[in-house]
């Protein structure tokens, strides 16, 4: 029996492109297999992004500019399915939590007035552009012109951060204590402790948004679609694609699906962030232009998103997410149709400049901290340090002073 289901030309060229994605990975694999797979999850993790519409920025804008924690609802459900399986990858690392050491690449940073700032900038940036670091790259690849701005504001910020970094590392970062939660009380917390810990604060965190929630008005409607029933076998086969490719996920799905990818990308090799292929991206810039670059203390001393400790060449683990993250993203895209040139039609050059504006801070910050929405929070918390929390309460404070600028200004 012959199956015919009809396929627009943008679906076409996503499946072109698919199969492109997936005979490179192969080909990857014969020298790199552990690089290949981290391509295989940087897209992915696009890919997720794209579908979900999973994004960082409006889950903490909505909150504060429309009492709606739907959004970040999702994302906390994916902290905690990340909780879960960082602790049993950092317990397979390092057994015991009574010594001084931590387990490799889990992202645990200094905790101070760093990652505060940091956090306040980023998410004050993140609100003004739109979209934070993994939003503007899968938002580029559907083809928003001015993520694209966002995306040089983001390498100007890094470049900046570059030159300041020897600053903020000998004067505030050096002096900042790690705080690991299974260290806590010398080791005797352990990973029991830590994990449930962090459990007990997402709780908590959940149970806040759907009290603001519930002090607003603010309700989700379950919205179903009329559908006419799948008899035949190629509608059924259809409408079992369409749930994947066509139709959006459901956010709690997402973050589903994006918790349990990093805890993945952990066994692989690392947790999940983009700002280290961004950094080297902007080191190459700057080289290009002419702009020294100082000698970096202490940074490729530190675990994350800091692109520094893969050693020279293209194809590095970093460059495997990010750059997988943006061709998942746009297979996405392609694939449900929904691709295609968006120019902002009012007020451009007012949206231009929030664009620019917006990703400087962003790139700034996410030097700072170490890691974006993705390295310092949601690969951050799970990795049980408290950084991740430093990170995501200034990351509130700041999207709640954004939202304040963006009404003022309209």
């Amino acid at each position: 029996m012959r199956v015919l289901i009809p396929i627009s030309f943008q679906s076409r060229l996503g499946l072109v492109l698919m199969a492109g994605f997936i005979a490179f990975g192969f080909t990857i694999s014969n020298t790199d297999g552990r690089t290949a797979a981290l391509w295989v999850v940087g897209g992915l993790f696009g890919f997720i992004l794209q579908r979900s519409r999973l994004c960082f920025a409006s889950a903490f804008r909505d909150l504060f500019l429309f009492g709606s924690g739907h959004n970040m609802k999702g994302i906390i459900v994916g902290l905690a399915i990340s909780s879960l399986g960082f602790a049993a990858v950092m317990h397979w690392i390092l057994p015991n939590t009574s010594t001084p050491s931590l387990p490799s690449e889990a992202h645990i940073f200094p905790a101070g007035i760093s990652v505060l700032i940091g956090g306040i900038l980023f998410g004050l940036g993140m609100v003004l552009s739109g979209g934070c670091v993994s939003g503007t790259l899968y938002r580029i690849a559907e083809g928003y012109v001015a993520s694209w701005i966002t995306l040089i504001g983001i390498l100007i910020g890094l470049s900046a951060l570059t030159l300041t970094w020897n600053w903020w590392w000998d004067t505030v970062i050096s002096n900042e204590p790690t705080i690991w939660l299974p260290n806590l009380a010398d080791g005797k917390f352990g990973y029991t402790g830590g994990l449930a810990l962090t459990l007990l604060l997402l709780i908590v965190v959940f149970i806040a948004i759907t009290f603001v929630e519930s002090k607003t008005g603010i309700f989700t409607p379950k919205i179903s679609k009329k559908q006419s029933p799948n008899l035949t076998f190629a509608s059924r086969i259809k409408g079992s694609i369409d749930l994947i490719f066509k139709n959006g996920w459901p956010i709690t799905i997402g973050g589903v699906a994006l918790g349990g990818l990093g805890v993945f990308a952990y066994t692989i090799h690392m947790p999940l962030g983009v700002t280290g292929e961004l950094m080297r991206i902007s080191h190459t810039a700057m080289d290009v232009l002419g702009v020294n670059i100082p000698q970096l203390n202490g940074l490729s001393d530190l675990p994350g998103c800091t692109g520094l400790n893969e050693g020279p060449g293209l194809l590095t683990h970093s460059f495997a997410i990010t750059v997988g993250l943006f061709f998942g993203a746009l297979i996405g895209a392609l694939l449900s149709g929904e691709w295609r040139p968006r120019i902002p039609k009012k007020h451009i050059t007012a949206r231009i400049s929030q664009s620019l504006v917006g990703g400087i801070f962003m790139g700034y910050a996410a030097g700072l901290a170490i890691g974006c929405t993705i390295g310092a929070f949601f690969s951050a918390i799970p990795s049980l340090s408290l950084s991740g929390w430093i990170f995501g309460f200034s990351l509130g404070l700041g999207a709640y002073i954004g939202t304040k600028i963006i009404r003022r200004i309209g």
